[in-house]
């Protein structure tokens, strides 16, 4: 890869979009050249589904639908937490292994290999969500709101996941070797499960439930579930989609704003 760029440096510094792409395509071929990685996270995240589907499916109930349609929209939606330790991995594995540092060595925009890595794991992100998807439509779970809705949750699923993706690169960049970044990466076990995303917040101990109201990931659960349940969701969630999905796009923007900043001034520094 580094070859591919080189010649077009020898004029000088090679172009942000170039370079973003180079890297992004590199990033992409580790994938296909290793489709156990894509296989791994496309089945981990469906069996995870099927589990809750069918262990806890009896056990929970929800007033006025059936578990399967209140677990999907979370499921998905905090889906991208896990699929993202994958990238605090691979982001900590490109240092420990040295590519990071031929990159930098290169003529070109250093924030370019940052957002490669955000887009190649943000399309992985996409194709695992779409899989996990058709999988539940197959065990029951239906689409109460129109299908366009259904394609903006899709779209919103993809924009939190391509904000988180740059939460988990900096954590790569700061753990330094890949059993630290997966160590690291389960800091979001408590953001996911302290939501809406599995139980209402209303089920929670009300010193918990403050938590669970006011953190990223209940908003864009509830704004995932709003576009997907369609009438049921005012019902259930007391305002219209529009509340939540604004909600989740402020939280999503203000993800990046932090992280994004973060990451590039940790992967200058080295």
């Amino acid at each position: 890869m580094t070859t591919a760029i080189a010649p077009r440096a020898a004029s000088g510094k090679t172009g942000l979009a170039t370079s973003t792409l180079t890297v992004t395509r590199r990033a992409l071929l580790r994938y296909v050249r290793t489709p156990q990685l894509i296989v791994l996270a496309t089945v981990q995240m469906s069996l995870f589904f099927l589990i809750y589907r069918y262990m806890f499916g009896g056990a929970i109930h929800i007033d006025g639908m059936s578990y399967v349609d209140y677990l999907v929209p979370g499921f998905i939606a905090t889906g991208v937490l896990f699929m993202g330790i994958g990238t605090a991995t691979a982001m900590a594995e490109d240092l420990e292994q040295g590519f990071v540092d031929r990159l930098r060595s290169l003529p070109i925009p250093r924030s370019s290999v940052l957002i490669a890595r955000a887009t190649a794991d943000t399309a992985i992100l996409a194709w695992s969500t779409a899989f996990t998807a058709a999988v539940a439509f197959a065990v029951g779970f239906t689409l109460h709101g129109s299908a366009l809705d259904g394609l903006a949750a899709f779209g919103l699923v993809v924009l939190f996941g391509f904000a988180f993706e740059w939460v988990f690169i900096t954590v790569g960049l700061f753990a330094g070797n890949a059993q630290a970044a997966q160590g690291m990466g389960m800091i979001v076990f408590p953001f996911a499960f302290v939501s809406s995303a599995y139980v209402p917040v209303s089920s929670m101990p009300s010193w918990l439930r403050v938590f669970a109201e006011h953190q990223p990931l209940t908003y864009m659960v509830d704004a995932v579930r709003a576009l997907t349940l369609g009438p049921q969701a005012q019902a259930l969630l007391g305002h219209p989609s529009s509340y939540f999905v604004s909600r989740s796009l402020v939280w999503a923007l203000a993800i990046m704003a932090i992280a994004l900043p973060v990451a590039v001034v940790k992967y200058r520094r080295g």
